[in-house]
């Protein structure tokens, strides 16, 4: 078993790259320049302009915020 198992929202990093041809920096900085600052409104945000599935929109905004904006 390794360590150092990546949990929670970064667990989805390496699939949302992979998917969506972008770097999580990419998708956190449009996230950070948002005018939308509730965590709902971001995700569907994302869904709808980027196509982004839901678990990953949620993933990446969740970590996002967590950083702080």
């Amino acid at each position: 078993m390794a360590e150092n198992v990546v949990k929670g929202p970064a667990s989805y990093f390496p699939s949302i790259e992979k998917q969506y041809g972008r770097p999580v920096s990419e998708w956190q900085e449009l996230i950070r320049s948002s005018p939308l600052t509730k965590h709902m409104e971001l995700v569907s945000w994302l869904k709808a302009e980027h196509g982004l599935g839901h678990g990953h929109a949620n993933a990446l905004v969740a970590h996002t915020l967590a950083e702080g904006k």
